[in-house]
């Protein structure tokens, strides 16, 4: 379902997205062209150096794939016709584990950081996962990440782990800071 925040900000799901060829086609172009441009500039998204565009290919062939079997949810965020914002998370794979999710990736258009598109997909991706019958939805984030931190935890995320100086970029080390959210609790 649509949702529009302030900045006139339209969130697609995967099956708005993939059902519009004016966006199906570019997004691969456009999630590379944003992916690339944020770890170049040192977001922390879990790759070192800018990702190939076929790497985001094959990543939202999968996820797509997941979407359409009920073990994923994609979101991406348009400002007009230009994408700023995609986000995703994976239902875990081991049978044990399936009640619970992943969010692997929320990324948002540096040019827009501060104007909601992290909070409204985050939400939607919340949303899609109590949908989903996800029990916990969880995530990483960079230690320095302190905006995302920020943003998770007044969204109800609770740390439950962290790995001091886990990540290492070049010299620079950082922690990786793990959250949770029990939709258990608040149903």
């Amino acid at each position: 379902m649509s949702s529009r925040a302030a900045v006139d900000l339209t969130v697609l799901e995967a099956a708005e997205l993939t059902s519009d060829p004016d966006r199906a086609g570019p997004f691969v172009e456009s999630a590379h062209r944003m992916l690339a441009d944020l770890v170049r500039g040192g977001a922390a998204l879990g790759w070192v150096e800018p990702p190939s565009r076929d790497e985001i290919a094959e990543l939202v062939d999968r996820v797509v794939s997941a979407v359409r079997t009920g073990d994923a949810a994609l979101r991406a965020a348009y400002i007009d016709r230009r994408l700023v914002g995609l986000g995703y998370w994976l239902r875990y794979a081991r049978p044990t584990h399936q009640p619970h999710a992943d969010v692997e990736k929320v990324a948002v258009d540096a040019a827009v950081h501060g104007r909601g598109v992290g909070r409204t997909l985050t939400k939607a991706l919340i949303a899609d996962a109590r949908q989903a019958g996800i029990e916990v939805l969880t995530l990483d984030a960079r230690g320095d990440n302190a905006n995302a931190l920020r943003l998770y935890r007044s969204l109800g995320f609770t740390e439950y782990g962290r790995l001091p100086a886990f990540v290492a970029i070049g010299e620079q080390r950082y922690d990786k800071v793990f959250c949770m959210l029990d939709l258990r609790r608040d149903g």
